[in-house]
């Protein structure tokens, strides 16, 4: 889960950035100075991951991802705050690696996906750029089940460049949790599993 970012002179002298997303986005520094230039992520290539982590009643962890989403971005060197992200999540591709939970996680008691398919990120502004570390804060608004909140990634720059393929490329990782209830799925794994962590790891290909 289209993400638009600008770029850069170099990544030495920028070295900041806006991710998507879902999803990332940040701005960050690219080899050269273009106009608004868009990224696609590449989940074609399967260069791209959301997943997610959850505590299991408080002994353990479970793991999973979401096989199918789609977005883009656009990076703003000159107005970086300019710079967003969109990414649109197929809740039903949810994968744990074990079937029958993978069922029960689709069904009315968590994500409903016959009734809700699609989760959708779409950034609003960008806050907190560190142009030394290349982190920022991108917030917008997270649709899951019919519910809208605001939520807030902290992205990273990962790295960009050219490709052997003749295009070019930018990286980026985010991180956010998500309050089980704030979405409506109140589904009673005890006190230590209400709040998922969500990891985003995105490489778009310019446009």
């Amino acid at each position: 889960m289209g993400i638009q970012v600008e770029k850069f002179d170099t990544v030495k002298r920028h070295g900041w950035a806006a991710l998507l997303g879902l999803s990332l986005l940040f701005v960050v520094g690219l080899n050269e100075v273009r106009a608004a230039d868009k990224y696609i992520i590449d989940t074609k290539g399967a260069h791209a991951f959301i997943q997610f982590k959850i505590q299991h009643l408080g002994f353990s962890w479970l793991l999973g991802q979401f096989n199918t989403f789609e977005g883009s971005f656009v990076l703003d060197d000159k107005n970086p705050e300019k710079s967003s992200v969109n990414v649109t999540i197929d809740v039903s591709s949810l994968d744990s690696n074990h079937a029958e939970r993978d069922k029960h996680l689709r069904s009315e008691e968590f994500f409903n996906v016959s009734k809700f398919p699609k989760a959708t990120f779409v950034s609003k502004r960008i806050e907190g750029l560190d142009k030394k570390s290349g982190k920022a804060q991108i917030i917008g608004d997270f649709t899951l089940k019919g519910v809208t909140r605001e939520v807030t990634l902290a992205a990273e720059y990962v790295g960009g460049g050219s490709d052997p393929w003749g295009g070019y490329r930018q990286g980026f990782a985010a991180t956010t949790e998500i309050r089980l209830k704030d979405f409506g799925i109140d589904y009673d794994l005890g006190p230590a599993s209400q709040v998922a962590q969500v990891h985003l790891y995105v490489e778009g290909i310019r446009m």
